[in-house]
C-alpha cells in the first residue's frame, strides 16, 4: 500500500513538472516577443534621431524603460514556475500553487538588482541612438575602451560551438543546454552526447554539467540573442569602415 501512495505521489510529482516546464516554455515565448519588440523600438528611434526628432526618441526611451520592467517580471515568473514546479513534493494538505508561485516571484525579484536606466538592453539603445551622429566617439562619460566593451555585449555565453569551432552567429540549428545555457551547433553536440560512453559533459572548459539529449534545445530567447549579436557584428563592421575612411582622410590632409 505505501508502495502504490509513494507512487502515485511521484506521479503527481512528474505531472506538475511537466505542467511547469510547458508553462515556463509560454513565459519564455513571450520573453523572446518582448525582446524583439525592445529591438523593434530602438530601431524605430535610430529612424527618428536620423530626421532629428528628439522628443520621439525620448518618448521612445521612456517606453523601452517601462517595458524593460515588464520584460524583468516575466524572467522572474518564468524562474519562479520552474523552480516550484522542480521543487514541488505532495503533502498532506492541498499545495495553494499560487501561493508558493508568489513567494518565489518575491523572492527573485528582491534578490534582483534591476534599474531600467542601466539595464544592457537599455545601454544598447542608447548607443544605437548615439551612434546616428556620433559612430566611433565614446558618450558622454565613458571612455574609448568602454564604448568598445559596451558595443560587442551580448547575453551568449560563448560565442564559438567548443564541438563544431563555428561561430554561434554561423550555426545553422544552433541549440543551448537547458542546464549550463551553453550553445553548440545541433548536429555537432548530438554526436558528442551519443558518443559518450557513459555521461557527456559540456565541452567548454571548466564547464561540470552533464549534457542531457532532450535538455539541448533551441528555446524562443536563442534565435532572437543569435541575431542581436548579428546586428552588433555589422554595426561594428560598419563603425570600422568609417574610420579606416577618416583615417585615409586625415592621412590626405
Amino acid at each position: 500500500m505505501a508502495s502504490t501512495s509513494a507512487s502515485r505521489d511521484g506521479g503527481a510529482a512528474g505531472r506538475i513538472r511537466n505542467a511547469a516546464s510547458t508553462f515556463s516554455s509560454e513565459a519564455q515565448s513571450l520573453i523572446a516577443e518582448i525582446r524583439k519588440a525592445l529591438n523593434m523600438m530602438k530601431e524605430i528611434a535610430v529612424c527618428f534621431e536620423k530626421d532629428n526628432e528628439s522628443a520621439m526618441v525620448k518618448d521612445l526611451e521612456n517606453a523601452v524603460a517601462e517595458l524593460l520592467e515588464s520584460y524583468e517580471d516575466c524572467q522572474h515568473h518564468a524562474s519562479a514556475i520552474e523552480s516550484v514546479g522542480n521543487s514541488y513534493q505532495p503533502g498532506a494538505e492541498l499545495t495553494d500553487f499560487k501561493k508558493l508561485l508568489e513567494a518565489e516571484f518575491e523572492k527573485l525579484k528582491s534578490s534582483s538588482s534591476f534599474a531600467s536606466q542601466s539595464h544592457p538592453l537599455m545601454r544598447q539603445f542608447r548607443e544605437a541612438i548615439w551612434n546616428v551622429h556620433h559612430s566611433g566617439q565614446p558618450m558622454p562619460g565613458e571612455e574609448q575602451e568602454d564604448i568598445i566593451m559596451t558595443s560587442t555585449q551580448s547575453n551568449l555565453l560563448n560565442i564559438t560551438c567548443p564541438v563544431s569551432g563555428k561561430p554561434v552567429i554561423e550555426l545553422a540549428e544552433p541549440v543551448r543546454s537547458v542546464q549550463c545555457k551553453h550553445i553548440y551547433e545541433k548536429k555537432a553536440i548530438m554526436h558528442h552526447i551519443a558518443s559518450g560512453k557513459a555521461q557527456a559533459k559540456c565541452p567548454i572548459t571548466g564547464c561540470p554539467k552533464i549534457l542531457q539529449a532532450d535538455k539541448v534545445v533551441c528555446d524562443p530567447l536563442l534565435l532572437v540573442e543569435i541575431e542581436e549579436m548579428r546586428s552588433m557584428s555589422r554595426q561594428t563592421a560598419r563603425n570600422n569602415v568609417v574610420e579606416d575612411f577618416t583615417e585615409l582622410d586625415d592621412e590626405d590632409d
